[in-house]
């Protein structure tokens, strides 16, 4: 019988391990691997039956996910982020998949995001593919500064059952990840040599395409408010890569 490892890293995901770790507690493994967290992050992830590493906080975020699954001893390995959560019937479907003895090397899945006290269907938040589950030794993370993505050397198929999201557990949480994926964009844009003219228009490209192109609108006000709060990171991460000292070189 095939087994799973369920993989983690987190910084300062306190408030958000007990619902992750909690349904992914049906794993033959966890692998736990903070991050330079200085919150009660390493306290909570020890309630639970996990391998616990500990390891620098680093912008590249595919390091220390790739260090995880490196990790793991089971025929099979899901990725599975703090702020996230494994339904009981995407545990089924789970278990399913990796206990037919043909199929993909890899899975994609939907991913459902909760975003201002309300679950959006548009505005390219659904259902917001994501590769998490994957035969060991058959992906690795891509070397990408942000919007880390693996890499399979099998196809890849597709889950129905979707994964749930909870990006911001409060607006504290949500300025923290603001400037953190405002930087780490900066830095994308700096290693791509980008035209500082069309960083500056990403912020409002990236608006229209999500509240109009992709019917965010539709959602309401928690549509809007989601569109705008990208175009802040988005513009954070614009005006930050303005100041670049060697950006012209």
């Amino acid at each position: 019988m095939s087994t799973i490892t369920i993989a983690m890293i987190a910084n300062n995901e306190e408030k958000n391990l007990a619902r992750s770790l909690s349904s992914a507690a049906w794993a033959d493994e966890l692998i736990f691997v903070d991050c330079g967290s200085t919150d009660g992050t390493a306290l909570a992830a020890r309630d639970f039956p996990v391998k616990f590493f500990s390891r620098p906080n680093s912008r590249a975020v595919y390091i220390n996910k790739q260090f995880a699954a490196d990790q793991a001893a089971s025929d099979w390995i899901f990725i599975l982020d703090a702020d996230e959560e494994i339904s009981p019937s995407l545990r089924s479907e789970i278990r399913r998949v990796i206990a037919a003895p043909k199929g993909p090397a890899a899975y994609e899945l939907p991913r459902k995001n909760f975003y201002f006290g309300r679950w959006l269907r548009h505005g390219g938040k659904y259902p917001d593919r994501q590769l998490r589950l994957f035969r060991r030794g058959s992906a690795r993370f891509l070397p990408k500064p942000v919007h880390e993505r693996l890499e399979t050397d099998g196809g890849v198929g597709r889950l129905k059952e979707p994964l749930l999201h909870y990006p911001y557990t409060d607006e504290e949480d949500r300025r923290r990840k603001l400037e953190f994926y405002s930087e780490i964009l900066a830095c994308s844009y700096a290693l791509k040599n980008r035209s500082r003219t069309l960083i500056l228009l990403r912020p409002f490209t990236r608006f229209a395409g999500a509240y109009f192109i992709k019917l965010g609108f539709l959602d309401g006000w928690a549509g809007l408010k989601t569109a705008l709060m990208d175009f802040s990171t988005v513009l954070a991460s614009a005006l930050r890569y303005r100041k670049e000292p060697d950006e012209e070189q």
